[in-house]
């Protein structure tokens, strides 16, 4: 969990206003750590502060990830979450239950990088390279 004193220097380092609304969400995402949705977010947040209001909520969010805050993952079923960590990484998605689980691996990481550095596709400017991998936990996880 990051303390409000990070959050509060993401949030102006991407040349935001530090607002009570924005650190609310920010500090959600965080508390959260579960790729949630944006009205996930908002009940969330409505435990403590009932009249946080929706399209507040909505805005702030979409706020954030056009200013790399935050990123949008999009779920199967095109559902739009969003995720607060911002190191390179990739994502696990379990169809069963439609959880969206953080992967980190650096050797894949830097496998994916040096195959694409030498297959570069014509035409087309990679910004990130994050895998989507799709699949179910087995019950002895």
């Amino acid at each position: 969990m990051k303390d409000d004193s990070h959050i509060k220097k993401m949030i102006t380092d991407a040349g935001l206003k530090v607002t009570p609304q924005r650190l609310m969400v920010l500090r959600a995402l965080y508390e959260m750590n579960n790729h949630p949705s944006a009205d996930q977010v908002l009940e969330f947040i409505r435990r403590t502060n009932p009249i946080m209001g929706t399209g507040t909520v909505y805005n702030i969010l979409e706020v954030f990830a056009d200013k790399g805050v935050i990123k949008r993952v999009k779920s199967e079923k095109g559902i739009l979450r969003y995720d607060a960590i911002r190191e390179s990484h990739h994502h696990l998605y379990c169809t069963d239950t439609e959880k969206i689980e953080d992967y980190f691996d650096n050797e894949l990481s830097e496998l994916l990088e040096d195959y694409f550095r030498k297959r570069r596709i014509q035409g087309f400017e990679i910004d990130e390279i994050s895998l989507h991998i799709i699949g179910k936990y087995s019950i002895n996880r």
